[in-house]
């Protein structure tokens, strides 16, 4: 039976990989979806989706943007009446030695990966606030928020801040029925993660494209790199009532990668 039949979810990041499967995910539990990029691609994620049958639509927007992201939530409002759920998802990666990571790429994955959940989860809690019966808030983090990685400090930085965003969000609006929590993806079989292997691959040794994936992956103890789908489902479920008890929480979704 459809969980979210009543309720509306803005999905950052939902152009593509993890976001356009949690949108999937919500539509097909009944939920009227707004789904959010920054790039144009978004709006045909959005109309494949609404083939399916379902209640869609698509925004573009920056999420370092303060304005562009009010603008998000009144176009999710105006679409669908309210927001009931949101999940930040959007983010970004690069990978470079120490000496050769410039200043602008740490500030960006900052920017976007930190500051931008930071921004739609203000924005989200005014909006959930509005009609006062509570909400969801899931954030994206990362393994790299249990552990940081070589070549990635900025981007371990940002996702670690996630978690800390979380938490403390977490405390400050439990008692008006809004939990807020994070979820940790491992190896995803998604376009970032073919840039990794490939940066990656370059800067590790002589590797060819997808042998350092396959490396990787024999690590996990499932054998397997996840799917978007894995991830939604686990989205899904911190979005329902049998999860209203749970706040502040960072659950990983990484087939046994890291146990933490």
């Amino acid at each position: 039976m459809p969980r979210f039949t009543d309720k509306t979810v803005v999905i950052t990041g939902a152009s593509r990989g993890i976001g356009a499967a949690i949108a999937r995910r919500f539509v097909a539990e009944g939920a009227s979806v707004l789904l959010a990029a920054n790039e144009a691609a978004v709006a045909e994620t959005a109309a494949r989706i609404a083939q399916e049958g379902g209640r869609t639509a698509s925004f573009v927007a920056d999420v370092t943007d303060p304005a562009q992201v009010a603008a998000l939530y009144d176009e999710a409002e105006r679409r669908f009446g309210t927001v009931d759920i949101s999940i930040q998802n959007a983010g970004v990666i690069t990978i470079a030695r120490i000496e050769d990571m410039t200043e602008a790429e740490w500030d960006k994955v900052l920017a976007v990966n930190t500051k931008g959940v930071f921004l739609c989860c203000q924005e989200a809690i005014r909006r959930i606030r509005k009609h006062g019966r509570g909400g969801r808030l899931i954030n994206t983090a990362s393994g790299q928020a249990r552990q940081g990685f070589i070549f990635t400090p900025h981007y371990a930085a940002s996702k670690f801040g996630v978690v800390g965003v979380t938490q403390s969000l977490a405390k400050e609006v439990a008692k008006e029925g809004i939990t807020v929590n994070a979820f940790c993806p491992g190896i995803i079989d998604t376009d970032m993660w073919a840039y990794n292997d490939t940066a990656w691959g370059k800067l590790l040794g002589d590797y060819k494209p997808g042998e350092l994936m396959a490396e990787w992956v024999r690590g996990i103890p499932m054998g397997r790199a996840g799917t978007g789908e894995d991830v939604a489902g686990l989205v899904a479920f911190l979005a329902s009532d049998d999860a209203a008890y749970i706040t502040g929480q960072t659950i990983n979704v990484d087939g046994g990668l890291i146990m933490s």
